[in-house]
């Protein structure tokens, strides 16, 4: 009896010495600074694809002489926010190529890219950036609405004449003089309304530059390639000088090269 409760008392002993390494690594482990520790856990890459400083997070596909494809490189620009860019070749038909169109549904331009994520329409875009990157965006629910009504008003009144208008002028559309007529008298009354607006503000939509002064002027910097004179609406006029002088303002020819530019 004695011989057998001295083999369990060492048999006993054993178990504890093999035990003692395993319990030394939990209150290891335990010990372990939070910092050693996320120092030998894998960092997780961005799941917008972005690179460090987000240099490559967006890129903008369009056509140097696109005014809704401006619109968008301008906003990156007065953003201050770098993208690539990649030139669409509208006369090889690119913009209707099933790659193309996994993009923009509508195989149109320009379409930007943010991360995994394509958005279109000019308007759509630079919404989203100020937003996105809080600059230009409305401060209030009532001056992102009214971004939101300018926004959708110079699409329906200011855009569709100055641009049919230009695409006149470059042999891209072709209409008799009284259709003509017509869309210079919608562009004359849509520049009456931006008139009246101007009077009581120095911008468009709130008391400082929005997404909204940026789209319309993406409109508005064609009208002299569409024959419209904006002389005659001097706060128009006013206006426009004080959009040009925005830190990061540029024209089309400054940041929509001919081909394509990747960061």
């Amino acid at each position: 009896m004695a011989r057998a409760a001295s083999k369990k008392a060492a048999k006993k002993t054993v178990q504890r010495k093999v035990a003692k390494p395993a319990a030394r690594k939990k209150l290891s482990a335990a010990r372990t600074p939070p910092s050693r520790k996320a120092a030998n856990t894998p960092r997780k890459s961005p799941s917008n694809g972005a690179v460090a400083g987000n240099k490559q997070r967006f890129t903008l596909h369009g056509v140097m002489t696109s005014g809704p494809t401006y619109t968008a490189a301008l906003m990156l620009s007065l953003c201050r926010h770098p993208y690539s860019y990649i030139h669409v070749n509208l006369r090889e038909g690119q913009h209707k190529q099933p790659d193309y169109l996994v993009k923009n549904r509508y195989g149109q331009v320009p379409t930007l890219r943010d991360g995994q994520m394509f958005l279109a329409q000019s308007s759509a875009i630079i919404e989203y950036l100020a937003e996105t990157l809080k600059k230009f965006e409305g401060k209030t629910i009532v001056e992102k609405q009214r971004i939101r009504e300018w926004l959708f008003w110079q699409w329906d009144k200011l855009a569709v004449p100055v641009f049919r208008l230009r695409a006149r002028n470059r042999g891209l559309r072709q209409f008799g003089d009284e259709v003509r007529v017509m869309y210079d008298t919608e562009a004359k009354a849509a520049l009456a309304v931006l008139e009246h607006e101007l009077l009581r503000s120095d911008w468009i939509a709130a008391k400082r530059p929005t997404a909204a002064d940026v789209g319309i002027y993406g409109v508005l910097r064609y009208a002299p390639e569409a024959s419209i004179d904006i002389s005659p609406y001097p706060h128009v006029v006013a206006w426009k000088k004080r959009f040009e002088a925005l830190p990061g303002f540029g024209t089309p020819e400054q940041l929509l090269p001919m081909e394509s530019r990747l960061l």
